[in-house]
């Protein structure tokens, strides 16, 4: 079974959530021939506050 982990900054809309996981899911199937059902997506929304870049956080 397939488990994709996607790590990304919070304040997507959920529908926008929900399409890529949709298409992370078909992405996998095709690839390896794998039913959707045993497809498993994580998305995990990091606050801005904990994603740092350039030594910085993001938001500032």
């Amino acid at each position: 079974m397939p488990i994709i982990h996607v790590q990304m900054m919070e304040g997507r809309p959920k529908e926008k959530v929900a399409e890529l996981i949709r298409n992370v899911t078909n992405t996998v199937s095709e690839t390896l021939d794998s039913p959707k059902e045993n497809i498993r997506v994580l998305v995990t929304e990091i606050p801005k506050t904990h994603w740092g870049k350039a030594g910085e956080p993001v938001e500032k």
